[in-house]
């Protein structure tokens, strides 16, 4: 028996193979890809008809297999994002050393700190960088004075650290993916366009489907004029076939190079309101959509610094506070972000609901 995503394929032209999710530039995964679709078919159409009742059908056997894919993105992006890294210390580093790097917060008193171990290669790529993260973690317990606590993940990224200077003043390259539920409340903002319905300007706005983010590199030097310099470099970038070998990557057109999909200059004046200044860029490289930043050193220390206490959680709370008032504006956003979450942490529990709504599971 058939599924229904399956026949919508079919019986919509929206859904046809060459169709592409906000997700495709990252994931590629054919089943994500289509779930994704049919959600946003399904919002197009409660949205058009909402008088009318709607029925979004799925199978957990087919729910189990997009969980599989997700998995495979977030491993097969990982992998790429860390071989681009060891190209970029090849390029404009040298030797260099690995480090996790997880900030944690101990619940009862939101004291957050950070935590620093070196790695090895082996380690970079069999496993993922969130497990890194909480392996670092399960070691420590916080005592308050009355009992035990087990800290919880705040972030963690891989840094690659210069083990001498460098002519192009790098002093770290950072690696970060996005943690699962914010990765998929970014889906949820592509599909409802929420950076439209908050007026947001956005450069190359017929890219601005796609979630760009997921994947990020951050690459520290000294000053703001370093980081055109750098940036300027990155563009001319040009990688020969033992390049790529020696990082595991296969000697192809779309990998020699960095494709620049767009750039944002948040230097100095036409920095952003924070205070906080880099270029930011999203490339294409061996198929797959990354984020590059580069930043002056002296701001990094401020935003790392900030980010256990302000700068990252006073973005995510100011994001998080633009959906919540969207979702009160458009209830559907607010169901789409549960639906999501249940459909990928919690496809055992119970559906989200929703006025006119129906969602089915088999099995």
């Amino acid at each position: 028996m058939s599924h229904p995503i399956d026949e919508l394929l079919v019986a919509d032209p929206r859904l046809a193979s060459h169709a592409q999710s906000p997700l495709w530039m990252v994931s590629q995964e054919p089943l994500l890809n289509e779930l994704v679709l049919y959600l946003d078919m399904m919002r197009g159409e409660i949205q058009r008809e909402p008088t009318k009742t709607h029925e979004m059908l799925f199978s957990r056997k087919h729910l189990r297999s997009c969980r599989s894919a997700f998995d495979r993105m977030i491993i097969k992006g990982e992998e790429g994002l860390h071989r681009l890294c060891e190209l970029l210390c090849g390029s404009f580093v040298g030797s260099y050393q690995l480090q996790s790097v997880v900030i944690g917060e101990v619940p009862s008193s939101g004291e957050r700190f950070t935590l620093t171990q070196p790695i090895s290669r082996q380690d970079l790529y069999s496993t993922i960088d969130l497990d890194l993260g909480n392996r670092q973690l399960k070691k420590l317990q916080y005592f308050d004075g009355s009992q035990w606590f087990a800290p919880i993940l705040v972030a963690n990224v891989v840094e690659y650290q210069p083990v001498e200077p460098n002519k192009h003043g790098v002093h770290k390259i950072i690696s970060r993916i996005k943690a699962e539920e914010e990765i998929w409340n970014k889906v949820v903002d592509e599909i409802f366009g929420l950076d439209s319905l908050v007026t947001r300007d956005k450069e190359l706005r017929h890219l601005s489907k796609y979630v760009k983010d997921i994947f990020g590199v951050k690459m520290v030097v000294g000053s703001a004029h370093e980081v055109v310099k750098l940036h300027a470099a990155l563009q001319s970038a040009d990688w020969n076939e033992q390049a790529l070998r020696e990082v595991g990557a296969e000697y192809l057109p779309d990998a020699r190079h960095l494709v620049f999909v767009e750039t944002k200059d948040y230097l100095g004046e036409s920095g952003k309101g924070s205070g906080w200044e880099a270029m930011k860029s999203v490339v294409t490289w061996s198929d797959r959509m990354f984020e590059i930043q580069v930043q002056p050193l002296g701001n990094f220390w401020r935003e790392r610094e900030h980010l256990t206490r302000e700068s990252h959680a006073g973005f995510k709370s100011r994001r998080e506070q633009v959906r919540r008032q969207v979702a009160d504006h458009i209830p559907l956003f607010g169901f789409y972000q549960d639906l999501l979450k249940w459909l990928f942490q919690n496809p055992e529990g119970p559906a989200p609901t929703f006025p006119r709504v129906s969602v089915a599971v088999s099995e």
